[in-house]
């Protein structure tokens, strides 16, 4: 069998869509999750609850923007800011020794953006909490 350019061209084709289609179908069955949090979770599907996210809803300036995690039982906390550039903002983990499983600190956004907390529970699984926060004045200039 004689393989023309016309065939060559037809299995490349194939081969590349064949490639493709796996990809697709991961990202449809973990939930939409960004590759950031499946980097974090190492490919769990986090559940939504048992994180709490207090952030403004409009923040006036993204250089300064107050975000506080609560996260009881958890031993680490990712928070995701899918707009930025580096898209891990900050990533704790907690000691045996912690009093309590919460954190504060003030992110740069670059632009108005779904911000994430993805936390590590003692028992393994994952959770999570999202909320949208408007800038006024970008932060990154990304």
């Amino acid at each position: 069998m004689e393989l023309t350019r016309r065939d060559t061209l037809v299995v490349g084709a194939g081969a590349l869509a064949a490639t493709a289609l796996p990809f697709q179908a991961f990202a449809a069955s973990h939930g939409g999750a960004s590759e950031t949090e499946m980097a974090f979770t190492g490919g769990a599907a986090a559940k939504m609850g048992g994180v709490t996210i207090t952030a403004p809803e409009i923040a006036e300036n993204g250089n300064t923007v107050p975000v506080s995690i609560d996260a009881p039982g958890a031993v680490s906390v990712a928070l995701i800011a899918e707009g930025n550039p580096e898209p891990l903002t900050a990533s704790v983990a907690f000691g045996p020794l912690a009093a309590a499983q919460n954190i504060s600190m003030r992110i740069r956004l670059a632009k108005s953006q779904k911000v994430t907390a993805v936390a590590k529970m003692a028992d393994g699984s994952f959770a999570k909490a999202s909320t949208e926060i408007k800038v006024t004045i970008g932060g990154c200039g990304g």
